[in-house]
């Protein structure tokens, strides 16, 4: 669900929460428009855990530069409403958003401990941990429990990239179904879709 700034492609997998590491049974949800999403069911989790797949017109570094507009990137990451860099120290950057939600669910808030890692190959990853107690609870935010994920950039040596975001959340507070399945497919379509615009745009 929210994107921005965010983690790793060598044993960056491996230190995901446990939780994001069960999601193995990924199925195909949709395809349209160049952007694939999968979903995957999570051992214990009532929610599901999503991935979406696509190519960008665009080299690593560009792509890294609009994920590390935090402000800015809120424009095209799904049901963003407000994004601010927190803390920022060498690789690692604590990002705070929120979310608009439908009526009549609450807004939600997150904070995000972002960790990233270039690849000798030219890749970039990006590491999304939740961190819930970084700040004490906004009362007109539901704070989001826990989010893993990761955003992950293999430049494909044709001036396009492989674009793979990952998350695996649970929410906090009561979330419908129908929102819930609704969102996990659409928070990282929309969201690869927002990024391949405004990249290809440069």
């Amino acid at each position: 669900m929210i994107a921005l700034s965010r983690i790793a492609a060598v044993c960056g997998l491996s230190l995901l929460a446990s939780g994001l590491a069960h999601a193995e049974d990924w199925k195909l949800a949709k395809d349209e428009n160049g952007i694939k999403i999968y979903l995957s069911e999570v051992q214990g989790s009532k929610y599901k855990a999503y991935r979406g797949v696509t190519t960008i017109n665009a080299d690593v570094a560009t792509l890294r530069t609009l994920q590390e507009d935090v402000k800015g990137s809120c424009q095209w990451i799904h049901a963003c409403a407000e994004q601010s860099l927190l803390k920022h120290e060498g690789m690692q950057s604590w990002v705070y958003t929120r979310f608009d939600m439908p009526w009549p669910v609450e807004a939600r808030d997150s904070i995000l401990h972002v960790v990233s890692e270039q690849g000798a190959d030219g890749s970039l990853t990006r590491k999304l941990d939740g961190q819930p107690q970084y700040l004490p609870l906004d009362k007109d935010h539901t704070r989001v429990a826990s989010l893993q994920g990761f955003w992950r950039f293999v430049p494909q040596g044709d001036g396009k990239v492989e674009v793979t975001y990952q998350v695996h959340t649970e929410p906090g507070g009561s979330v419908p179904s129908w929102l819930a399945n609704s969102f996990v497919v659409d928070a990282p379509f929309n969201t690869l879709s927002g990024l391949r615009t405004l990249a290809e745009k440069r």
